[in-house]
């Protein structure tokens, strides 16, 4: 009888070896994912235009360094808020520096679904130059308006995203690229509905949210390089 016991009890332990393996091993796994994505790029041989967008605030860039590690062009992130950034390592001074490193040039404005398109057109009007070389414009889209006070409706919200596509498309000369995000695009049915090129975000993973092919896809949220203290968004270009 001692003896079956004991026998019950060796599966039992094995059990909870595999388990406690099972578990180690998914967080190994976890650890390597997080510091692989750090560096992770799409393979260039199957994207050979790849570039980045530097977020707002991220203190230095170095944009020679940032073509040193891949990027044959970067976007600027742009915000009604940047209007008056005029202190150095702002929007104005990160563009000339990315002229200056030989990088091609683009801006995406965020749009606030909370203000009308008269003040976002304005900021970009005033910040972006209309010349020729620099890449067709981008508006963000990620805010759905649910925190707008005062409330506005999901009507409101994609007639002025329409007047602000008209708006930047005539200072630009240039058709806009919309870079929807999946929440937005859930709620609003934007890549149904405006027949734009698309930038879509997945880390890793082609998306596919929209529906249809896309021209730009963020493939890395948040990657780290020596250009800068902080990680910038990795962008790749659909051949």
């Amino acid at each position: 009888m001692a003896r079956r016991g004991k026998s019950r009890g060796v599966p039992r332990r094995w059990l909870l070896r595999l388990a406690a393996l099972a578990v180690l091993f998914a967080i190994a796994f976890a650890a390597w994912l997080w510091w692989d994505m750090r560096s992770w790029r799409p393979d260039p041989g199957l994207y050979p235009e790849q570039g980045a967008l530097v977020p707002a605030g991220v203190g230095e860039v170095r944009f020679a360094t940032l073509k040193a590690v891949g990027a044959q062009f970067v976007y600027l992130s742009l915000a009604v808020e940047d209007r008056e950034t005029e202190a150095p390592g702002g929007f104005a001074d990160r563009f000339v520096q990315a002229r200056a490193a030989r990088l091609r040039v683009g801006v995406v404005l965020h749009f606030n679904p909370c203000l009308g398109a008269d003040a976002q057109s304005g900021v970009f009007a005033q910040m972006v130059p209309r010349e020729a070389d620099v890449l067709p414009p981008a508006i963000g889209l990620d805010a759905t308006g649910e925190n707008c006070a005062p409330k506005v409706s999901d009507a409101a919200v994609e007639s002025e995203l329409m007047t602000l596509i008209n708006q930047i498309e005539t200072h630009a000369g240039k058709p806009v690229i919309l870079k929807l995000s999946s929440r937005f695009q859930d709620r609003h049915n934007t890549a149904t509905t405006l027949a734009r090129d698309l930038w879509l975000a997945r880390d890793r993973a082609r998306p596919d949210y929209a529906g249809r092919p896309w021209l730009l896809w963020s493939a890395n949220g948040a990657r780290v390089t020596e250009a800068s203290e902080e990680p910038v968004e990795w962008v790749v270009v659909q051949k």
